[in-house]
């Protein structure tokens, strides 16, 4: 450690560390605009001069290491000075737009410019003009003249988004940002840029000139698309959602969020919402009320009940629902006498139950890994923060080795890939254990080959070196029709090298799913069997199978052969072969809880009012279980469900037990569809709002998607 003195004080940090770092330990501030915390050191902006005794003049506090005794003034006449004659460069250029910027209130230069601006510039020359720029549907570059050239976008995407879409060309007054790798910004972690730059250059195409910063009110909340359980910032505007940025947390998605967190808030005030309950009445769709269309849903149950039994009635539900509704979803259904639920709707087996599967360690420490082997996944595209912290362990030296059946690119360093039909996988996850067993001197795994692959041996190798080690199972390892065998050839390969063994899972809640057991237990019907068809009665939360489930288009006529079906969501869906819609809210107008990859669980609060007669799932499953005359159903708050749901006793804060997390190898399931390539939703179609946020399907990724690419 070295001890500094800075503006008096005495502060202690770690030798190699930055004036700056210094002066974030002592909580002291110092103007700068091309620093970041996340990224590395550029020194451009020269805006953090300060005053260092002994030093013939100020330098820069981002770029001077400390020494031991070093005596730093940040307010000293001179710093002061420095960073006004600085302040005066950067303005000379910029335009004087403030009140039509979309940055106005939210600007660093702006708030720097009061206290070190001056009242009157000297440049009475021309200010120079940067031509815009189309980047793509996500980030607008029409104001290119306002930038600064502080360089944290080009970093950014260098250093995070692992892909160098940006670039400074030319020099001195004539230097500008643009596009140096293609036409357009692709990264699935583009719109981190727009809260980095400090200036109004880079800002929010989709949020452009729709609202003031000082307009919005700002409200916590949590990503309902993957599993990273990303902490948002929900800002709104006369009860509508207007834009979303990151909530910062060091130990799930630090300070940034995936695109698809970021833009999709646009299907929720989408054409597609659901505003009022709906029968089909002869073929025709018409508007109820909530009492009309629940009394036809209890009555019909209890109807398919006394004629066909129990057990032709059944649930499908989406992992991307709360932890609430999921609960009471599979408490209404067995609630009836019947055990068809199932959140498993892309999955090809479906073994007994044994045990929550979940990430196998925490989220934070995937930054740090030394070995990591990635079985069945586009990790890039599936889990963009997990790859993001992935990306930082292999800038320190992590080894990734990858098995899968096409060659994505992950925008970082992978030493070794094995390319193999998913129907493969089985065979080359052996070879790899076989090769650790021969070099361990160990009995070799059950089915393993005595013949070594070449980059088998190359995986085996990097697993048996390092220390932190992972063995991750993606999307299409867990959707696989032989996952369960997948999963005891990781967990031995764990057991011999020391590495943690985990799933990535797909969606915001498939770990709790699991936990409140939104699956079958004993007898039920798995979703594959549910939409082959046999079901009397159908309920649908908050999911499409034709796009949600393995089944696809094929799903049609077997839901659509059923007497009743219901479909639960937030927008006009599955219209088809429903017979009723009833309007839900969506995460940002219901209160529930999400468990992510780790088994964190994360509770939010609704952010807006519920959309005309939308009303939250947990509410409309409560009362249709009233109506029904289920026990077990009082209760007035999602905060009681989630009390309910996780077993904790009043006054301890609900919390989702490390016991209950388990990914150890089950008796393997029976596959009940071909094994042939496992159904993996792409970036932006993984689930119904991204699926309808206009500026996300305009994306390279989503159209790459639909044309049958592997986005």
């Amino acid at each position: 450690m070295v001890e500094i003195e800075l503006d008096g004080q005495k502060v202690e940090v770690a030798e190699g560390s930055m004036v700056m770092h210094a002066a974030e330990k002592a909580g002291t501030y110092i103007p700068h605009f091309c620093y970041h915390k996340k990224l590395s050191i550029a020194a451009n902006c020269r805006m953090c001069l300060v005053d260092v005794e002994k030093a013939p003049k100020p330098v820069p506090a981002c770029a001077t290491p400390v020494t031991q005794g070093m005596i730093v003034r940040t307010t000293s006449e001179k710093a002061i000075k420095a960073q006004k004659s600085v302040m005066e460069f950067l303005l000379i250029n910029h335009p004087l737009d403030c009140p039509i910027c979309d940055q106005g209130g939210e600007c660093q230069l702006q708030d720097l410019a009061v206290g070190y601006g001056g009242s009157a510039s000297r440049y009475e020359e021309e200010k120079r003009v940067v031509f815009h720029k189309d980047v793509g549907p996500l980030i607008s570059m029409e104001e290119m003249s306002r930038c600064i050239h502080c360089t944290r976008c080009v970093r950014f995407g260098q250093e995070i988004a692992g892909v160098m879409e940006l670039g400074m060309i030319h020099r001195g007054e004539h230097s500008e940002i643009t596009t140096v790798s293609g036409s357009t910004v692709d990264s699935e972690l583009s719109g981190n840029m727009i809260d980095i730059c400090p200036v109004g250059a880079l800002t929010s195409k989709p949020f452009r000139y729709s609202a003031r910063t000082w307009e919005l009110s700002r409200r916590k909340s949590i990503s309902p698309h993957d599993s990273t359980g990303a902490n948002l910032i929900v800002q709104v505007k006369n009860h509508k959602v207007m834009r979303v940025v990151p909530f910062e947390n060091e130990e799930v998605n630090e300070c940034w969020i995936a695109d698809r967190d970021r833009f999709s808030y646009e299907a929720l005030n989408s054409a597609e919402r659901l505003t009022q309950p709906m029968l089909k009445q002869g073929g025709v769709w018409k508007e109820v009320n909530w009492q009309t269309a629940l009394e036809y849903v209890a009555n019909g149950l209890q109807d398919i009940k006394k004629k066909h039994g129990a057990t032709s009635i059944g649930a499908l539900v989406s992992p991307h629902s709360t932890l609430e509704e999921l609960h009471l979803a599979a408490e209404l259904v067995r609630g009836l006498g019947s055990d068809n639920i199932d959140h498993r709707l892309r999955h090809a087996e479906f073994p007994p139950f044994a045990g929550v599967r979940w990430l196998g360690t925490s989220i934070a420490s995937l930054s740090k890994l030394q070995r990591v082997l990635v079985v069945g996944s586009n990790l890039r595209k599936d889990h963009p923060l997990f790859a993001q912290r992935i990306r930082q362990a292999t800038r320190q030296g992590c080894v990734v080795s990858a098995i899968n059946a096409l060659q994505h690119d992950w925008a970082m360093p992978v030493a070794h890939t094995l390319l193999q039909p998913a129907a493969g996988w089985v065979q080359t996850l052996a070879q790899v254990a076989a090769v650790i067993a021969e070099a361990k001197g160990v009995p070799p795994p059950e089915g393993a080959s005595a013949s070594f692959d070449v980059t088998a041996q190359a995986i085996a190798q990097s697993l048996l070196g390092g220390e932190r080690k992972a063995v991750l199972l993606g999307n299409a390892a867990a959707h696989h029709a032989q996952a369960s065998r997948l999963l005891a050839l990781a967990h031995w390969i764990g057991a011999q090298t020391g590495a943690s063994v985990g799933y990535l899972t797909e969606a915001a809640n498939t770990v709790g799913a699991q936990f409140v057991r939104a699956q079958p237990l004993q007898s039920g019907k798995n979703a594959t069997q549910m939409l082959a068809g046999g079901l009397k009665a159908v309920l649908l939360l908050n999911t499409e199978p034709v796009f949600d489930s393995a089944a696809g288009a094929k799903a049609i006529a077997a839901l659509d052969a059923a007497d009743m079906v219901v479909t639960m969501s937030p927008f006009k869906a599955n219209m088809e072969f429903s017979d009723v819609l009833l309007p839900i809210a969506p995460f940002t107008e219901t209160s529930g809880s999400f468990v992510n990859a780790e088994g964190r669980l994360q509770s939010f609060h609704a952010v807006v009012r519920p959309l005309g007669e939308t009303r939250p799932a947990w509410k409309v499953l409560r009362v249709l279980a009233n109506m029904l005359e289920l026990p077990g159903f009082e209760f007035e708050s999602s905060q009681e469900v989630l009390m309910l749901a996780t077993k904790t006793p009043v006054g301890q804060e609900p919390v989702i037990a490390t016991s209950a997390l388990s990914n150890q190898p089950a008796h393997a399931g029976e596959a009940v569809s071909a094994a042939g390539e496992p159904v993996v939703a792409s970036s932006y179609q993984l689930d119904g709002l991204v699926r309808r946020a206009p500026a996300l399907q305009r994306t390279a990724d989503a159209r790459c998607a639909r044309e049958g690419g592997v986005a």
